[in-house]
């Protein structure tokens, strides 16, 4: 599905690219298409409204929206559509993105957002949850996470066997 985009990305400033770039990856990893933009809920609410409704008009299926501080992006987004909205929160020079975090996990009644962890491992998990939505619709996105997952659990088994085989100081020499 790499061909058609699927998946809607959008952050509020381009100091949050080094976050969204773990949602990229994983989505390129997985063969999700998806189109990545930047626009500001409070800078340029018409933007992410003309964005929002273009990306609907393409087929988008989900929404993935970073933002810090207040935060308010992603609701911007789940009010502008009824297509699921993930939201990552950024973190923030003074809280460490709990601001962020708590800003989106507090929509009113009505208006849905899914929050993830704060920063990169949200990122990273935003990336996957959507492709699991969408892997529910398209199989060739089931069986890249079912690849995925099997990936996961043959990197743990290869740490446990190094740990045994070297001991825990001669490991954490190698790392």
């Amino acid at each position: 599905m790499k061909d058609k985009t699927l998946v809607g990305i959008v952050i509020g400033s381009d100091s949050d690219l080094p976050i969204i770039q773990e949602t990229v990856n994983i989505l390129d990893y997985l063969g999700v298409g998806y189109d990545l933009t930047i626009a500001s809920a409070h800078r340029s609410p018409g933007r992410v409204r003309e964005w929002v409704q273009n990306m609907e008009k393409r087929g988008v299926e989900i929404f993935i929206a970073g933002a810090g501080g207040a935060a308010h992006l992603p609701g911007v987004i789940a009010a502008e559509t009824i297509v699921p909205v993930i939201g990552i929160p950024m973190p923030t020079l003074y809280f460490n993105g709990q601001d962020s975090l708590l800003s989106i996990v507090q929509m009113p009644s009505g208006i849905p957002v899914a929050a993830v962890a704060v920063g990169k491992s949200g990122a990273t998990n935003a990336g996957l949850f959507a492709a699991q939505m969408l892997g529910r619709k398209y199989e060739n996105i089931a069986e890249a996470l079912k690849k995925f997952r099997l990936e996961l659990i043959q990197g743990v088994e290869k740490k446990a066997a190094k740990l045994e085989q070297l001991g825990i100081d001669k490991y954490i020499e190698t790392m």
